[in-house]
């Protein structure tokens, strides 16, 4: 597994072959991985809550009406979407796709599950975005809080895997934290856990991908064993 230190010396390798922009770079990481079977229906959905919020945070859209809608709106959420809008979107397939772009992450009061599932669930299901669900009286602002500085890092019959981690308005020890959260998140679930990495890769946005080259990462599985 790599260490901090490991890291580190990626998101530093990746900073420096980054061409700077008048943008503020995104930096993402890329786990590659091996020694699992995707014709068994591998499947990697995971949401990692950043220790480091990036400056672009997450979008959040709520599913709900009366007092979870009221709350919702309190919560500052980016878009409220009430149960009759999603019949509309059912069928109105151009626009549900670029709902279903635009945002993050899905809340939905519990009870609308179903109709959600009914309506919406061909355009979210795809993606992985499928609603959390939210029992009635359930912590809008605190879930929404939580969201807004999360990720989610997906892989589906796939052997590799991609996040943002921040941008380049972080430093490096903030970036690095906040890679080595997803990567932690992700070797818990996989089969064989840091055994199916095999590679951790970091790049900004006008940047060629980083690694650690393999002579250093022999060295340190060497000091390590």
């Amino acid at each position: 597994m790599l260490n901090d230190n490991d890291l580190r010396r990626i998101v530093k390798q990746a900073r420096d072959g980054a061409v700077p922009r008048k943008f503020s770079q995104s930096a993402e990481i890329t786990l590659l991985l091996k020694d699992i079977d995707v014709k068994r229906g591998f499947n990697l959905n995971e949401v990692v809550v950043l220790p480091y919020t990036p400056t672009r945070q997450a979008s959040i859209c709520v599913v709900g009406t009366g007092d979870t809608g009221t709350r919702a709106q309190k919560a500052n959420v980016d878009r409220i979407l009430q149960p009759e809008e999603l019949d509309r979107l059912g069928t109105n397939k151009r626009e549900a796709r670029k709902v279903v772009k635009e945002h993050d992450f899905f809340l939905a009061d519990a009870a609308l599950m179903a109709t959600v599932g009914r309506a919406f669930g061909q355009f979210l299901g795809p993606k992985g975005k499928m609603p959390t669900p939210m029992p009635y009286g359930a912590p809008i602002e605190a879930i929404a809080d939580r969201m807004r500085k999360s990720v989610r890092i997906r892989a589906k019959n796939q052997l590799n895997a991609s996040a943002k981690i921040g941008d380049e308005k972080m430093d490096d020890s903030q970036l690095t934290a906040n890679a080595s959260a997803v990567l932690a998140a992700v070797e818990k679930k996989l089969p064989q856990g840091d055994k199916n990495i095999r590679d951790v890769l970091v790049k900004f946005t006008m940047g060629k991908a980083a690694k650690l080259p393999p002579a250093v990462r022999e060295k340190d599985k060497r000091r390590t064993e």
